[in-house]
């Protein structure tokens, strides 16, 4: 395996990234993972309907961490694109283009989840229960539509882990974390949308899972301590540069 001759990264560029990593980290765990487990209940239209209706405020700061992920996930993309082209531009190309990917099909996301609420408080020619089952299945696709972009974000992990295993600008056990758990992403998005059910995929799965979220906020604590560490040792030289 070739590797660069490059040693050193950007510390503006990682400290950014690093911070950028660890907020959007803080965002969708509370995005995807708290408030859905809060609103929908599956195969209970008229609950998920209720829990919507009384909890406006927690599904409003959903929708506004959302849409800060897509922005800061915008702004990561093109730096790591910038920190990372000259190590291999046609990897670096791939990891960028998957991420972007991922992005596109975040944002039609943020629009499934917001019909249920169009659906529910305004008026429209439906039942109120017609109305609430359509918003269950709007709920329901939405949670298809993570697996869709999870498809999208290993492609990238598995592309920016085989990057840093041929640099020498991060450790190379981010590397092979990035890269063998990234496969967590992509074999959980197909199992899900295939309908597969299979004991050993899921236990798989897990612990693929588990191994990416360790190594992806390693990554990100690494990438922020690297760049301020590099911004304090050299203080001259950062003021001069301004």
């Amino acid at each position: 395996m070739t590797k660069s001759n490059l040693t050193t990264l950007n510390s503006r560029d990682a400290r950014i990234a690093g911070a950028l990593y660890l907020t959007i980290a803080v965002c969708g765990g509370f995005s995807i993972g708290y408030v859905p487990s809060q609103i929908v209940v599956a195969g209970n239209a008229a609950t998920t309907a209720a829990n919507l209706l009384d909890q406006l405020g927690l599904f409003r700061l959903g929708v506004l961490a959302d849409s800060a992920m897509i922005l800061l996930e915008i702004a990561i993309t093109v730096i790591l694109y910038q920190m990372f082209r000259s190590v291999s531009p046609r990897l670096a190309m791939i990891a960028m283009i998957s991420r972007l990917g991922m992005i596109v099909v975040m944002g039609f996301n943020l629009l499934l989840w917001v019909m249920p609420y169009v659906l529910l408080s305004q008026p429209t020619a439906f039942e109120p229960t017609d109305s609430q089952a359509f918003a269950q299945v709007f709920f329901e696709v939405h949670a298809l539509g993570i697996y869709v972009w999870q498809i999208f974000f290993g492609a990238h992990l598995l592309a920016l882990g085989w990057i840093i295993l041929r640099s020498q600008l991060v450790p190379h056990l981010l590397g092979w974390g990035l890269s063998i758990g990234a496969f967590g992403y992509l074999i959980q998005g197909l199992v899900e949308l295939t309908f597969t059910d299979v004991a050993a995929l899921d236990i798989t799965i897990i612990g693929l899972l588990v191994i990416v979220t360790v190594w992806e906020l390693g990554f990100g604590l690494w990438l922020l301590v690297r760049g301020l560490r590099s911004t304090a040792s050299q203080p001259n030289s950062t003021l001069q540069t301004v």
